[in-house]
């Protein structure tokens, strides 16, 4: 070997490959002086789709399904509000609550002012209620967008009747009864001082009174039964008192489907509106359709050797004959890390098992090469669809499933689907 070819370290390797550097510089170089220009409504057409393979896809026709389900158990004049909180569950607000609108729902109702706001800019004009009692400094948005505030205690009442006053308006709100689930509202026991405090003020309107329940989706219903009866006893209590009520309201998705006897003037469809069940016992009683898949294309598929680990930590070892295929979701998009090489993906109608551990924007899941008699071999390849959520023939896989394997509930895996994920209306 000449003595220029056997340097140490990296100076015979720069000298080697010197002239491929310059060769990037050049075509940097060359890209610039070429000064190419992209129509900039040709680029904002590319699809979300097309520009990362992840997205979910959300059902309207499932939300106006379960919304006629929720609508067709009540009697007639008893209305029906579609909560759409939390961008409707990670389902998109907006969407959700026209469908909802326009399928029987009467009335929305949102945790914050921001998701009021947004709805009546996109323009929506149904009645809002927040179900919350926001901050006294947000009284000037909700009367300029006619937004319903939930009211508990007397020195934010009086502000938001002042403020309505000063410009000739009224102050309309809903209050809450804290029946038990010691969360929010005035005590039932109070509610007559706390009406004597604040019923005087002339802009003040009690469009509507409520309360939750904690524990409507349990099979022991002897803690529901006691919130009922207080939450009917303060109702009682204030037409006794000569106030009106207004739009009496408690039941949840849960009492919704269970207990008729709740449902007063209205009721409230949260999560059963986007085709998740709130209990066990509503299964047999409703047929709701999940309104929300997952789904991603494959952007890598690889063969691993024997033993060899995939992902993170390398806890997973390939056991040989075995294809890895990556797909771009992780745990930024809502995919938790805790489901690591705990669930299955869907692949062409057949399971395929996650391995590996759940990265920030990817994941892997494994695909047994070996043919069986009993089943078609899979040979997917990069492009290929790949359902996370939701149904491929005739294997599916739910939110629910995914939430008992980590111990939480479909609601908190719907909201965390990040808006990093392009929803797909179909």
């Amino acid at each position: 070997m000449l003595e220029s070819e056997s340097l140490n370290g990296f100076t015979g390797f720069a000298q080697k490959d010197r002239a491929q550097f310059q060769y990037s510089r050049s075509v940097e170089k060359m890209n610039e002086e070429a000064q190419v220009e992209f129509e900039p409504e040709v680029l904002a057409e590319i699809p979300d789709m097309d520009r990362r393979w992840a997205w979910a896809e959300v059902s309207l026709e499932a939300i106006r399904h379960n919304t006629i389900e929720a609508k067709k158990r009540l009697k007639p004049g008893v209305r029906l509000m579609a909560v759409v909180k939390a961008d409707g569950y990670g389902h998109g607000a907006f969407e959700c609550a026209k469908t909802a609108l326009n399928s029987g729902a009467d009335n929305l109702g949102v945790a914050t002012v921001d998701e009021a706001v947004r709805l009546r800019d996109a323009g929506v004009t149904a009645p809002i209620l927040i179900l919350a009692e926001p901050p006294i400094t947000s009284v000037p948005l909700l009367l300029a967008k006619r937004i319903t505030p939930t009211v508990y205690s007397p020195e934010f009442a009086l502000a938001y009747a002042e403020t309505a006053d000063r410009h000739h308006m009224k102050a309309p709100f809903h209050l809450a009864v804290n029946t038990g689930m010691n969360r929010i509202g005035v005590r039932a026991e109070d509610i007559i001082e706390f009406e004597r405090q604040v019923n005087f003020h002339r802009a003040l309107v009690q469009e509507g009174t409520f309360t939750h329940f904690a524990t409507a989706d349990s099979s022991d219903t002897i803690d529901f039964n006691f919130q009922a009866r207080r939450f009917v006893d303060a109702v009682r209590a204030l037409h006794t008192a000569g106030v009106d009520p207004g739009i009496v309201h408690a039941a949840n998705s849960a009492a919704l489907f269970r207990f008729p006897d709740v449902h007063f003037d209205m009721v409230r469809l949260g999560i059963a509106m986007y085709g998740c069940h709130p209990c066990e016992q509503t299964r047999g009683a409703v047929d709701l359709w999940p309104a929300m898949a997952v789904r991603a294309r494959i952007t890598a598929a690889k063969t691993v050797p024997m033993s060899e680990g995939v992902s993170y930590g390398l806890a997973y070892r390939s056991p040989g004959s075995v294809k890895i295929c990556t797909v771009p979701i992780g745990y930024a998009d809502g995919l938790s890390r805790l489901l690591s090489g705990r669930i299955d993906f869907i692949v062409g109608g057949q399971y395929v098992r996650q391995v590996g551990a759940i990265c920030m924007d990817q994941c892997m899941f494994e695909v047994d090469m070996r043919s069986f008699g009993s089943r078609e071999r899979l040979d997917p390849q990069v492009g290929e669809l790949v359902t996370i959520v939701g149904r491929d023939g005739d294997a599916v896989v739910t939110l629910t499933d995914m939430a008992r394997t980590i111990g939480t509930i479909d609601y908190e895996l719907a909201c965390s689907f990040s808006r990093r994920l392009p929803r797909l209306y179909v």
